[in-house]
């Protein structure tokens, strides 16, 4: 029996060898053979039935397109596609700062750069941080697990900025990690507890936001699981239901008396609103002003979310630069820029962004992405090559639980320290000692419209022929 086993393996050694001496002497020919067989089959079938017909068919539809058309004629249901619009929207990367060369001169890079922020100045308590960049509403359970809430609040304590609650629930733990706490008021009947309202430092009515609008939506219990149901209130087989309205019949004086309950509750912290940015920005801006807000949140078009109708985030609002822009120049004719705090979201991923923002005259960013992503950092390898990189952080996310809170603080707190050195550095580059020192008049543009647009020099025209215009 042994002996017929050796002559097996005998045999299958063989066999192997034989195969790799072809292989190696003739995988040119093989390889001739494949691409002559491929070619013939390219070159002559006909155009319907040739399988390069891939090849313009995407180059028209487009891969998202094909995509998302396919998912819809899988589901029949309404897609909802995660972290906001893929489309090119006019955006920040035309914009460049001047930097500081002859008259006057950089900053010395030993100096510090003072960039801590006020919002709601006119609030009897103010909420004050020591950067300009805050954590964006990401909700717990509908959109992120508790592992990546709670890094999240722990990173934003360390670096001294704030935490926005988003529509979800609010976990006791996060509470207590965070530092300063904007709880977002939400169209939901979970969040909304006095004693919750009393602790935190901010809060911010959600009417809207750039990748959804103003609408809301319902999450069945088969994504909504765990513990977080237990926080909103939930029932075991009860849908997590977002409304499009705070009260039946709603008219702007509810949301009036909505911010001045809110403000006696609190004791005076800033009482603001969030909206998407519409076509109608200024009209919105002048109700938010009758409303008597603290801060207004303009949040772009460019804006991501958990999950959103493609014809929303699309299809709907403007670029976050338009709405910046407009937002600062309408707060200025009624006088209320530097009364009115404005937060501005939808985009914004990288130092250059926030810098930009705030140069056109944003008093703070909310980020959302960029940090989603920084704090999976290298924890997204546990989803990746199979998953998507954000099943690390949902609340239904299949790694959500190999997730290491610790590990996410460090790369958040990182990501924001880098961040704001790096928008130290560019304010020394430009001479200048503080944020406050910032304005558009630092600011150029390679793109004439972009220049013409924001009322900033244009990058081809000579200094002085600009100087001698005003």
């Amino acid at each position: 029996m042994s002996n017929i086993l050796s002559y097996l393996s005998f045999v299958m050694v063989a066999i192997i060898f034989v195969l790799f001496l072809f292989m190696l002497i003739g995988w040119r020919w093989i390889m001739k053979r494949l691409v002559k067989k491929m070619g013939k089959i390219i070159l002559t079938d006909s155009y319907q039935e040739n399988i390069m017909e891939l090849m313009p068919g995407l180059r028209h539809m487009g891969v998202q397109n094909m995509l998302e058309n396919s998912l819809r004629a899988e589901t029949g249901d309404v897609l909802h596609r995660p972290l906001g619009s893929s489309k090119k929207w006019p955006h920040l990367d035309p914009i460049t700062f001047i930097p500081a060369q002859t008259t006057p001169f950089p900053i010395d890079g030993e100096e510090d750069v003072d960039v801590k922020v006020t919002i709601g100045p006119k609030a009897k308590k103010p909420m004050k941080i020591k950067i300009p960049l805050m954590i964006t509403g990401m909700a717990y359970g509908i959109a992120l697990s508790e592992q990546t809430r709670l890094s999240l609040a722990e990173a934003a304590k360390n670096v001294g900025t704030a935490i926005n609650s988003g529509e979800g629930g609010v976990i006791p733990e996060e509470l207590d990690k965070a530092g300063k706490y904007i709880l977002q008021f939400s169209k939901t009947e979970w969040s909304k507890e006095e004693e919750l309202i009393k602790r935190a430092d901010m809060i911010e009515i959600k009417l809207g936001q750039g990748a959804l609008v103003g609408m809301g939506g319902k999450i069945s219990p088969k994504n909504l699981t765990g513990r977080a149901r237990e926080v909103m209130g939930l029932k075991e087989n009860e849908d997590g239901v977002i409304f499009e309205h705070f009260f039946e019949n709603q008219t702007l004086k509810d949301i009036k008396n909505l911010v001045n309950e809110l403000r006696s509750i609190t004791g005076g912290v800033p009482i603001g609103i969030k909206i998407g940015a519409g076509g109608k920005i200024e009209d919105d801006i002048d109700h938010l002003i009758e409303l008597g807000v603290d801060f207004i949140t303009i949040d772009g078009g460019q804006a991501a979310t958990h999950g959103a109708p493609p014809i929303l985030s699309d299809d709907m609002g403007i670029p976050t630069l338009h709405a910046v822009v407009r937002a600062v120049n309408h707060l200025e004719k009624r006088k209320m820029k530097g009364q009115i705090s404005l937060i501005v979201s939808g985009g914004l991923l990288v130092p250059g962004h926030f810098l930009k923002v705030l140069a056109l005259g944003a008093d703070a960013v909310y980020v959302g992405s960029a940090i989603l992503f920084a704090v999976s950092h290298s924890q997204a390898l546990n989803a990746l090559p199979f998953e998507p990189p954000t099943q690390v952080v949902w609340n239904q996310g299949k790694f959500k639980d190999q997730f290491k809170i610790e590990d996410g603080v460090k790369a958040a707190e990182k990501f924001f320290t880098a961040s704001i050195e790096e928008m130290k550095m560019a304010l020394r580059a430009m001479g200048k000692r503080s944020l406050k020192e910032l304005s558009k008049k630092d600011l150029v543009s390679y793109d004439e419209l972009t220049a013409k647009m924001i009322g900033i020099p244009f990058s081809f025209e000579p200094w002085e022929d600009i100087q001698k215009e005003k």
